[in-house]
């Protein structure tokens, strides 16, 4: 399923972000930060790109049929004046998000063996606890979430459980966090918010899991 890309304002400064980013390449100041993430600057920038575009595929994994009643879908003189609303089935869709989470999940698998276990896995609940406690359901959109929450706690708590390279910590603490904590823990809640396509690492929390890798990247 194509969507346009949810997050279209972090897709143009990205593409803003380029000149700088390839004049940090030239000067070693990149390819260092991105190796301590495990990527030469190419790929890193690639792989960054490449979640953006990739916010606008969502993988359908589950469809149920949802009965609806919409006032719009009858004539004016019936639903306007007599206030007659006609049931109607439609579906729901749970997908899944390329650039929100396969992607995303993919590099935290990459990255788990450079990460130190505990301090990673502490660090997981914790972002996990704070986006279940923030995250909200919108009908029609999935769960929402406060796009710099997730990168902030967790550089902060890369930042001060690990010694020497935290970013791979603070990067899969933030993605499995967010995913764990916004779309998985509130499967339940999903369920009840009707028709249209419900994204996990889609829609309301993509703009946050995007942001922890540059805030990882940042932290190295």
């Amino acid at each position: 399923m194509l969507f346009l890309p949810i997050s279209i304002l972090l897709f143009l400064l990205f593409i803003l972000l380029l000149p700088l980013l390839f004049f940090l390449a030239q000067a070693g100041i990149l390819g260092i930060a991105f190796a301590k993430l495990g990527l030469d600057p190419v790929s890193g920038v690639v792989f960054f790109l490449a979640c953006l575009i990739g916010s606008g595929v969502n993988i359908p994994i589950r469809r149920r049929p949802v009965v609806v009643s919409d006032e719009d879908d009858i004539p004016f003189l019936l639903g306007r004046f007599f206030g007659f609303r006609v049931p109607r089935v439609t579906e729901q869709v749970l997908a899944v998000n390329v650039g929100g989470a396969i992607l995303p999940a993919l590099l935290c698998l990459y990255l788990l063996p450079r990460a130190p276990l505990w301090q990673t896995l502490f660090a997981t609940v914790v972002v996990a606890l704070v986006a279940k406690k923030l995250s909200r359901p919108v009908p029609g959109a999935g769960i929402t979430l406060p796009a710099l929450i997730p990168p902030i706690v967790s550089a902060l708590l890369a930042a001060i459980l690990v010694r020497g390279n935290a970013a791979p910590t603070a990067y899969i603490a933030g993605v499995a966090g967010t995913l764990i904590g916004a779309d998985l823990l509130n499967l339940h809640r999903i369920e009840r918010m009707g028709r249209g396509v419900m994204s996990i690492g889609g829609a309301g929390v993509f703009d946050g899991i995007f942001l922890v890798g540059i805030f990882a990247v940042l932290l190295s």
